[in-house]
């Protein structure tokens, strides 16, 4: 954690009523931060924020980061930069502005940084690394992306958020550090990011057959939220500007996550399979060794853990809202 006085800490959290981001504000005011959340709701929902709606150590600024200007009271001790949308079905609907946050909102994000003289954290993205190969991705790899492809937007603007990161750094000697997450999950996760991991969960519960598409040999990294802001938290309390990979290192197969999920729901899951869809590869999986050597961090979620608990919230969720 960063800091030694908690209870005069305070952490903005751009992006914080998303999935990820919600989670990060929890754990923030459970240390005994204040923290404020600044977020336009366009992706994000204010209900993954009710949990702290009677805090007063948490404030909800609705606005655009594009269009931001620093109206906040008191000193600020660090920016999470988590604004920016991270599922397919978000960023391929708006190319322009993912585009347009990634840039101009990580500039209003440092700029904010730089003048409140705080630590600047940026979330970005294993998809820098382009292609997924058999191989972990190490952190000392150039990456390889398309720009004129179909994915071009979302990838080439995290490219830039980072390079945009370290030049603040340089330039003006921000202390900043950049994170590098994986494929996270948990509760809050949205069921309509195109994901296969979240179509799996809503067949559950609707009490349909999961299906796999192909022979289900296709992988994915997985890690859970905890684990995934508990990385977060170690960039902020490190001296490492990165990037540092924040994931999980082990592959699981598309199968083998169907029948974790089926095991979990019960006697009365079926798992089908489907034809593939055209394209349909392996999922990334990060190389942690840095984050472990220099931050002390990896994930200790085991999957069968982390799906029990994740699957366990929405049935709570769904009684809420019956």
């Amino acid at each position: 954690m960063y800091g030694d006085d908690v209870a005069t800490q305070h952490a903005v959290v751009t992006g914080g009523a998303g999935f990820l981001g919600s989670h990060l504000c929890d754990a923030l005011i459970a240390a005994g931060h204040r923290v404020t959340c600044v977020d336009n709701l366009s992706t994000g929902s204010a209900a993954n924020l009710r949990q702290l709606a009677d805090e007063p150590r948490f404030t909800l600024v609705r606005q655009d980061l594009t269009e931001y200007e620093d109206a906040l009271v008191g000193p600020v001790d660090v920016v999470y930069h988590l604004a920016a949308p991270a599922a397919p079905s978000d960023y391929l609907l708006d190319p322009v502005a993912t585009m347009r946050i990634a840039s101009v909102g990580t500039l209003n994000a440092l700029d904010l940084a730089r003048d409140r003289q705080a630590q600047f954290v940026l979330a970005s993205t294993s998809e820098v690394y382009g292609p997924a190969g058999d191989a972990p991705s190490r952190e000392d790899q150039a990456g390889s992306v398309d720009p004129a492809g179909g994915y071009g937007g979302y990838y080439e603007s995290r490219m830039f958020a980072e390079a945009l990161t370290t030049a603040y750094r340089s330039a003006y000697d921000l202390r900043t550090g950049i994170a590098r997450i994986f494929g996270t999950y948990g509760p809050r996760m949205r069921l309509d990011d195109g994901r296969v991991l979240s179509r799996f969960i809503r067949q559950v519960l609707s009490g349909t057959p999961l299906t796999v598409p192909g022979p289900g040999t296709q992988t994915r990294s997985l890690c859970y939220v905890d684990d995934a802001v508990a990385g977060l938290l170690a960039v902020a309390g490190g001296q490492y500007p990165g990037p540092v990979n924040i994931g999980s290192p082990e592959a699981v197969s598309v199968f083998a996550l169907a029948r974790e999920v089926a095991e979990i729901a019960g006697p009365d899951a079926e798992i089908v399979f489907v034809d593939p869809p055209v394209t349909d590869t392996h999922a990334r999986r990060p190389d942690v060794t840095l984050a472990a050597q220099l931050l002390g961090w990896r994930p200790r979620t085991g999957v069968r853990d982390g799906l029990a608990a994740t699957l366990a919230w929405f049935r709570r969720a769904r009684v809420r809202h019956a």
